[in-house]
């Protein structure tokens, strides 16, 4: 990391430490919140930088930065996202500042720069799961999303496009967890209500073999997704069609040279670049 993107992501120059192992992630997201912070099997840790020590500490209240482990059942799932949050940046997507930090055993963690705060101002955020009314966040689909995008945002036009580029993204990429939660609504003031930046970019189709292609609806499908779904999609939400996938038009070879660089296991390189190669050519993308 050099020392422009260390003060943009601490406003410091240099890393900071985490004085702390793997295994004491668990037990101080238990102290601090009394469970487990994120649904599934990885646990997550507020942490602030105390720049007189250098450091990056657990913090119940005020955290500016969010740090996400490595997790015994799925592993590499910080490089994993590390790695897909980097190729959503070099397409224009907008995501948080975000880089891998190595914990006291030199296991490295997933450290994300919170978007909902400015200079310690909580910036109010929803996600689609509760501005739908929804309990379970894999009940829904990208019409509904759009069309409540619509009705909030104050850029409307704007915002649906990057929401469906997001859409597609999360499928060139196998991340079949995108679920409601996945896609949030910042209300920065009464006049600057936006679309979120995008966050939880996993490819999960890496972690799990059978995993689908969505995990909300598209064209009332989850699964056996082609273009002809992402195009009705993209007529309901009224996305001209020159801006539909341009984004994703021959980028191959620059997804293939930030996976090669990634800390992600050589030998699951090749898989997830077979796996964005299979869904480029059901979008019928050049590469």
């Amino acid at each position: 990391m050099n020392e422009k993107f260390l003060k943009e992501m601490f406003n410091f120059s240099k890393c900071p430490v985490i004085d702390f192992n793997l295994q004491d992630v668990s037990q101080k997201a238990q102290k601090l919140t009394g469970k487990f912070s994120i649904s599934g099997v990885q646990p997550k840790l507020s942490v602030k930088l105390d720049k007189k020590q250098s450091i990056l500490i657990p913090v119940a209240e005020g955290g500016e930065y969010i740090l996400k482990p490595q997790t015994p059942a799925f592993p590499n799932i910080p490089e994993n996202e590390q790695c897909c949050m980097d190729i959503a940046e070099n397409l224009n997507i907008d995501v948080p500042l975000h880089c891998l930090v190595p914990l006291k055993d030199n296991s490295l963690a997933y450290v994300v720069k919170r978007f909902d705060r400015k200079k310690s101002i909580k910036i109010h955020q929803e996600d689609f799961a509760q501005i739908l009314g929804q309990t379970d966040k894999y009940k829904g689909s990208a019409e509904q999303i759009g069309r409540k995008l619509k009705e909030i945002s104050s850029a409307p036009g704007y915002d649906t496009q990057l929401f469906f580029e997001r859409v597609i993204l999360n499928f060139i990429l196998g991340n079949g967890d995108a679920h409601l939660k996945n896609y949030s609504i910042s209300y920065r003031d009464k006049d600057n209500i936006r679309l979120a930046p995008a966050y939880d970019i996993v490819c999960s189709k890496l972690v799990l073999s059978d995993e689908g292609d969505s995990a909300i609806t598209i064209n009332g499908k989850k699964n056996s997704l082609k273009i002809e779904d992402f195009n009705k999609l993209a007529v309901y939400l009224n996305i001209p069609l020159k801006v539909r996938y341009e984004k994703f038009e021959n980028k191959f070879n620059t997804m293939r040279k930030i996976i090669d660089s990634s800390s992600i296991a050589k030998e699951k390189q090749q898989r997830f670049l077979e796996i964005i190669e299979e869904r480029l050519i059901r979008l019928k993308l050049p590469k």
